[in-house]
């Protein structure tokens, strides 16, 4: 009888058996976890994975993308209930990255409970349901994206302008301005006129993008993790 209530755990250092073949790896590894033929499954996940010219491939042979998606496969072809993913992305091409994030969103959409560890906050935003975030050792804040953001309220502006930047660090009424390149961001003071901020800045210079935005998960994430610790450990 297959175990019940099966876990998937994708370390972010990597391991595998080096000299062993990949097919045949992966039906050892799955199962380890379950007494169901995996076979089906594991030619199933290779080939969606194409990986089927190295199926009968050592390890040791494999690139790094490639050896990194042999160990997301071993870490779900049992089906795990609960799976829990350490920066799964890390290292990984923008097509790889593709691959598994589309992999991880169906195994949500089939029932699996995703624990995502990662510091990559963009990502985090664009997948998670629930965050949880710790810094310094301590949680700082949990809840759903929209929450979080609420919590924070939309006190930034992102603005483009024609000529120097610099020109919007003495704009008052502005507390930081974090240069993105051709984007700057804006942080607003409490209860400054977000329309006063736009005649100021079109008095300066030509603008060509004015937008209100909630704080990112990166940004406030950066606002907590530069806090004092005695007030971060009091958030």
């Amino acid at each position: 009888q297959a175990c019940a209530d099966r876990i998937g755990y994708l370390p972010e250092e990597r391991g595998l058996y080096r000299k062993m073949k990949v097919r045949t790896l992966l039906c050892f590894l799955g199962g380890l976890k379950t007494t169901a033929d995996l076979d089906a499954d594991v030619d199933r996940w290779i080939e969606r994975f194409d990986l089927g010219k190295w199926a009968d491939t050592r390890v040791e042979k494999l690139s790094k993308g490639m050896s990194q998606k042999v160990q997301f496969i071993a870490t779900v072809v049992s089906k795990p209930d609960l799976l829990i993913l350490d920066e799964p992305f890390t290292g990984l091409d923008p097509v790889n990255t593709d691959l598994i994030r589309d992999a991880v969103l169906e195994l949500r959409e089939q029932g699996t409970t995703v624990i995502f560890s990662t510091h990559d906050m963009a990502t985090a935003e664009k997948m998670c349901d629930y965050i949880f975030m710790i810094s310094a050792g301590r949680k700082v804040l949990d809840g759903t994206l929209n929450s979080i953001q609420d919590e924070y309220g939309s006190d930034s502006i992102r603005v483009r302008i024609d000529g120097d930047s610099s020109a919007l660090h003495d704009l008052q009424g502005i507390e930081q301005v974090i240069d993105q390149g051709r984007m700057q961001e804006l942080r607003v003071s409490q209860g400054c006129d977000s329309q006063d901020i736009l005649a100021a800045i079109m008095a300066r210079g030509r603008v060509r993008h004015f937008e209100l935005m909630r704080p990112s998960l990166h940004d406030i994430f950066v606002r907590i993790a530069g806090l004092p610790a005695e007030e971060t450990s009091r958030a």
